[in-house]
């Protein structure tokens, strides 16, 4: 007669057999984790400006012409060399202070600029820094654009006899006061001063 043994297995005991049985099938399986961004390469993007080409400001197209607004400078491909030029630049503190007690009054000031002119593009922006500081008002500034024959397609425009750009001429009741011609004498905070205070080097 055969003997039949029969094994008893207690749950302690089953959990712990389940437990190794499930732990050499996790190793033996080759089974990883995969991380789904692991083998992708990350592109940054650049910013718009970094990809653009340098513009042409020579390029008729670029041109502002005849009377323009202030906003048409911060728009492509003017933006770059105004914002650039404008928080690059500070005035000299002590001359804006007293540039801040001339009352505005009667005063209006017209620039004359060629956007393909690189002197234009350097100083209009720092001159328009001064006025923000001076808070002398938008409303009294005439921005007015030449081509690179020093013509613009403004009325009476001959009258401003321009010579060479950027000229900023200041104006008291229409009367004209003085200007400041392509490049300052001194700095542009210290020859607008000098104007309007009658110390204008001759």
């Amino acid at each position: 007669m055969k003997k039949i043994i029969v094994s008893v297995i207690y749950p302690e005991k089953m959990s712990r057999l389940f437990l190794l049985l499930f732990t050499v099938l996790l190793l033996t399986s080759g089974c990883k984790t995969q991380n789904p961004l692991a083998d992708r390469k990350v592109v940054i993007d650049q910013p718009a400006e970094a990809v653009l080409p340098e513009a042409n400001y020579s390029d008729q197209s670029t041109w502002l012409l005849g009377y323009f607004t202030r906003e048409q400078m911060y728009r492509t491909p003017h933006c770059t060399w105004y914002l650039e030029g404008y928080d690059k630049y500070f005035p000299d503190s002590v001359v804006m202070m007293r540039l801040a007690a001339i009352p505005v009054g009667d005063i209006t000031i017209k620039i004359v600029m060629g956007t393909w002119c690189p002197d234009s593009r350097r100083e209009v922006p720092r001159f328009q820094h001064i006025l923000d500081l001076w808070q002398f008002p938008d409303s009294k500034v005439t921005f007015i654009g030449v081509d690179n024959s020093k013509l613009s397609p403004v009325g009476e425009y001959d009258q401003l006899n321009i010579q060479r750009v950027p000229t900023f001429i200041f104006l008291e009741n229409n009367i004209e006061v003085g200007r400041i011609i392509e490049n300052p004498v001194t700095s542009l905070e210290q020859d607008i001063l000098n104007i309007l205070t009658g110390n204008e080097k001759q």
